[in-house]
C-alpha cells in the first residue's frame, strides 16, 4: 500500500531519506545523495507534445517533438510506478514570487530527497495560503526508477510534467523554468536565466546572465549586496521577480574564503548536497571530483544572511552578462550597447563546463542563446527583442564580463581570478565603470576601459597576458570568425 505524505516537514523528508533512500548526514548537517549514473541534465532526455498549444508557437529546431500518444504512454508508466512505491510525496508550492505571475505547482516525488529539493528550490505556501491553494495550475510527477532511460517530457495542453530515468534533482526546476520561458512572453514578461541582486536597501539592482560554471551565483552572493535570487527570473513591467525559494549552487572546489556565503549556506541543516563526498569525520570534500565535476548543493534561501524576503526588486541599473571564454580572447570587461546586448543576448557565447551536462569532460566553446537555450521553447528573438525593449525603455547599462581564461586557452592559460571578476563587477555596480572613457579593442571589436587600475588594469587587454602576441592575434580571428558565422546563422 502506497502511503501518500502531503507537504511533509524538512525534519520528515530528512528522516525518511536517511532511513530509506540511502542519504548521509554531513557533518554540519546537510544531507548527502548520489545521483547514479546522471550526475548532470541529460540534454536529448527533454520533449515537448506537439499539438495545437505548441505546434506554431514553439521553436522546434531547438527542441523535441513528443505526441501526445507517447506523453499518455508515459504517463501512465509513471502514475503506475508510484502507485505501487512505498511513499509518495507531495508539496503544493509556487513557482515565482509576483504574485501576479506566479504558478501553483503540484510536485510529486518518488523519493523524499527529492520532495526536499522541491521544497528548497520553490516557494512555500504559508499556512493562511495552503487553505486556499485549491487546483493547482500545473503537476509535475517525479519518479527516477520507472524507467531506465532518462526521460523529461511537458504537456502544455495537460499542464503536466514527466521526469523518469534519472535521479538528478536538476531536471525538476528546469522543467519548471521551460514552463515559466513559454508562458511568460506572452504576458510581455522577460523570463531569463540569471541572478539578481541590489543594494542592501532594494535599490541599485543588477541582473547577472551565464550559463552554469561562469560565476553567477558567486558574483552574485555577495555580502555587501541583498540578493534576489541566483539563477531564474523574470521582468515585468513592475521590475524584476524570482521564481524560486532556493539555490542550486555548483560546489566543486568550493572554498569558504572566497565564497563564505555558499560555503555556509550548503552546509545547514535542509541543504542537500549532490554527489559530493565526505571524509571520514563527515565533512565535505569539495576538492573531490571523484563521481563527477557537477557537484550541487540545494538549499534554502533563507540560508543566505542577506537574502531578499520578498523575491523582488526594481527595475534593473545594470545588465552583466558573464561569459566563460575557453579561448582566452575576450577582454575581461567591455560595454554594451543596446543593440550589442540583444546579439551577444541572442549568441550566447560561453564554454560548457566539465560536468554540467552528461558527456562534457571538459570545457568547450558554445553558442547557447539567451545563455539558457535548451529551457527557452520559443524563438531566440522572442526573449532577445523583450530584452533589448525593456533595456531601451529603463536606460539601463550592460556589460560583457569574461570570467574565464587569460594568457592562454584552456589547458595553457590560466582562470581569471575570482578577485578581478569582483573588482569589475564592484566598478560596474558603484558606477564607477561607466564614467570610464571607453576605446574600440583592436582584436575583439568590444569597446573597453581605455584606462583602469587595480587588477583590471593588468588583464585589460588580453593579448598583453598572452607570452606570444601572434598566437593571441590568430586565437583572437577563430574566435571572431565563430562569431561572425554565428550571426550569419541567426541573420543578425
Amino acid at each position: 500500500m502506497t502511503i501518500i505524505k502531503w507537504n511533509s516537514s524538512r525534519s520528515d523528508l530528512i528522516e525518511d531519506a536517511i532511513r530509506n533512500e540511502g542519504a548521509v548526514m554531513s557533518s554540519l548537517g546537510a544531507i548527502v545523495m548520489k545521483t547514479g549514473k546522471c550526475t548532470g541534465r541529460s540534454p536529448d532526455a527533454k520533449s515537448l507534445v506537439a499539438d495545437e498549444t505548441t505546434l506554431n508557437t514553439v521553436d522546434w529546431q531547438n527542441n523535441t517533438k513528443a505526441s501526445a500518444e507517447e506523453f499518455s504512454e508515459m504517463k501512465d508508466k509513471v502514475l503506475t510506478h508510484l502507485a505501487s512505491s512505498e511513499n509518495q510525496y507531495k508539496q503544493r508550492l509556487f513557482a515565482g514570487h509576483d504574485k501576479n505571475h506566479r504558478l501553483k505547482v503540484l510536485v510529486t516525488t518518488e523519493y523524499a530527497w527529492q520532495g526536499l529539493f522541491a521544497q528548497n528550490m520553490f516557494i512555500k505556501p504559508s499556512e493562511y495560503e495552503l487553505t486556499t491553494y485549491e487546483d493547482p495550475d500545473w503537476e509535475l510527477y517525479c519518479a527516477p526508477s520507472a524507467d531506465d532511460n532518462p526521460c523529461v517530457m511537458i504537456d502544455f495542453s495537460c499542464q503536466e510534467i514527466l521526469i523518469t530515468g534519472t535521479h538528478y534533482a536538476g531536471e525538476i526546476k528546469k522543467s519548471i523554468f521551460t514552463v515559466l520561458n513559454f508562458l511568460l512572453p506572452q504576458k510581455k514578461i522577460l523570463p531569463m536565466h540569471c541572478s539578481v541582486n541590489t543594494a542592501l536597501d532594494g535599490s541599485n539592482p543588477a541582473i547577472f546572465f551565464g550559463l552554469s560554471g561562469t560565476g553567477k551565483t558567486t558574483l552574485s552572493s555577495d555580502t555587501n549586496r541583498l540578493l534576489i535570487g541566483d539563477d531564474e527570473h523574470g521582468w515585468s513591467n513592475d521590475g524584476l521577480f524570482n521564481f524560486e525559494g532556493g539555490c542550486y549552487a555548483k560546489v566543486i572546489n568550493l572554498s569558504k574564503l572566497a565564497e563564505p556565503q555558499i560555503w555556509d549556506a550548503s552546509q545547514k541543516e535542509g541543504s542537500i548536497l549532490e554527489n559530493v563526498i565526505l571524509d571520514s569525520d563527515g565533512v565535505p570534500d569539495f576538492d573531490n571530483s571523484a563521481l563527477t565535476e557537477n557537484t550541487r548543493a540545494s538549499y534554502d534561501l533563507e540560508n543566505i544572511e542577506n537574502a531578499s524576503s520578498t523575491g523582488q526588486c526594481g527595475h534593473p541599473k545594470n545588465v552583466v552578462f558573464l561569459t566563460c571564454d575557453a579561448f582566452g580572447v575576450l577582454p575581461p570587461v567591455s560595454k554594451l550597447s543596446p543593440d550589442l546586448a540583444r546579439e551577444h543576448f541572442i549568441m550566447g557565447y560561453t564554454a560548457k563546463v566539465a560536468g554540467t551536462e552528461a558527456g562534457v569532460s571538459e570545457p568547450r566553446a558554445t553558442f547557447s542563446h539567451c545563455f539558457g537555450a535548451p529551457f527557452m521553447p520559443l524563438p531566440a528573438n522572442v526573449y532577445a527583442d523583450l530584452l533589448r525593449e525593456k533595456i531601451e525603455k529603463h536606460d539601463v547599462d550592460c556589460w560583457l564580463v569574461n570570467t574565464g581564461w587569460s594568457g592562454g586557452p584552456y589547458g595553457t592559460g590560466s582562470r581569471m581570478p575570482i578577485e578581478l571578476s569582483r573588482e569589475i563587477v564592484g566598478e560596474i555596480i558603484s558606477g564607477e565603470m561607466s564614467k570610464k572613457e571607453f576605446t574600440v579593442h583592436s582584436h575583439t571589436g568590444l569597446e573597453i576601459p581605455r584606462e583602469s587600475t587595480g587588477l583590471i588594469s593588468q588583464y585589460a587587454r588580453p593579448e598583453s597576458t598572452w607570452s606570444d602576441t601572434e598566437e593571441y592575434k590568430k586565437a583572437a580571428q577563430e574566435l571572431m570568425l565563430l562569431f561572425q558565422n554565428k550571426r550569419q546563422d541567426l541573420s543578425l
